[in-house]
C-alpha cells in the first residue's frame, strides 16, 4: 500500500523524484541524516526498499497527510480536529495564523456545534433556503 500511496501523491503533485529528494533534504533533522535521493525514492515507489520511521514522518509532514494513510493503516486520510487544535502543531485559516485563543474558542465552537445537534430542528429540504430565527430584543 506504501508505494502505491507515495507515487499517487508525489504524481499527484506533479512532482519528480529529485524534486521531492530536495524537499526531504530540506527538513533534515539533524547531521546524523542520510540526504535522500530520487533512485531511493523511486526504490521506495517501486516496494523495493522500505524508508525508516524517520523518512515515512518527513513524507507525511510534506504531502501534509498522517502516517497512518501512507503506511495503509487508514483507509482515507483522517484528522481528528479535537487532537489537532490541542496539538501544538501552527494552525492557520485562510493562511492567518491561529493564536493560542483563537484555538481554543473555535475548539469550544465546534464542541458546543456537535453537542448540540440533538436539539435543533431537523435539516431543510435539499434546496430550501433555511429560516434564521433571530430575536431581537429592544432593552
Amino acid at each position: 500500500m506504501f508505494p502505491e500511496r507515495l507515487r499517487a501523491l508525489r504524481r499527484g503533485q506533479h512532482i519528480t523524484l529529485e524534486q521531492l529528494a530536495t524537499a526531504l533534504n530540506a527538513q533534515a533533522a539533524g547531521p546524523d541524516e542520510h540526504a535522500n535521493t530520487a533512485s531511493q525514492i523511486g526504490n521506495w515507489e517501486r516496494g523495493i526498499r522500505t524508508p525508516s520511521f524517520i523518512e515515512v514522518r518527513k513524507l507525511a509532514e510534506y504531502f501534509d497527510v498522517t502516517m497512518d494513510y501512507l503506511t495503509g493503516k487508514a483507509e482515507r486520510d483522517e484528522y481528528d480536529l479535537g487532537r489537532l487544535f490541542l496539538s501544538g502543531k501552527q494552525l492557520s485559516f485562510n493562511r492567518e495564523l491561529l493564536s493560542g485563543q483563537d484555538r481554543y474558542e473555535i475548539y469550544q465552537l465546534i464542541d458546543g456545534y456537535l453537542h448540540g445537534k440533538e436539539n435543533r430542528f431537523s435539516a431543510p429540504e435539499p434546496n430550501q433556503q433555511e429560516e434564521l430565527d433571530l430575536h431581537l430584543d429592544d432593552h
